[in-house]
């Protein structure tokens, strides 16, 4: 009977998994759907349908998704990236230091511009 109802929870767990993974697909082609669906209705209505509009918001809609993207991969790199603009900080700091105490000694070969 266990052994039952351990097996009815991996069948219900995998089949709601499935539906809701299948339902969110089918949310993301709608939209396209509807354009396409109002663009044919226009064109059938004899009315014109502003391509450059339509294809402008589109492009916008498009830069918006890679404006999310790319900022989840700086949030994800930031760290890195901050790091290493540190250690160029430090080391210019480290180079302009070394040569102020250098100054007028024999030894300022690398501090010459």
């Amino acid at each position: 009977m266990k052994k039952y109802l351990i097996t009815l929870a991996i069948i219900l767990a995998t089949l709601w998994f499935s539906l809701t993974s299948f339902m969110n697909s089918v949310m993301a082609n709608e939209y396209n759907k509807a354009v396409v669906a109002n663009v044919i209705q226009n064109k059938v209505n004899g009315t014109n349908v502003d391509v450059s509009s339509l294809m402008e918001q589109e492009l916008e809609k498009l830069a918006h998704q890679f404006a999310l993207e790319s900022i989840t991969i700086l949030q994800a790199y930031l760290p890195a990236i901050l790091e290493g603009v540190a250690a160029d900080m430090r080391l210019k700091a480290d180079k302009e230091y070394k040569c102020a105490l250098l100054e007028g000694s024999n030894i300022e070969d690398d501090c010459k511009d």
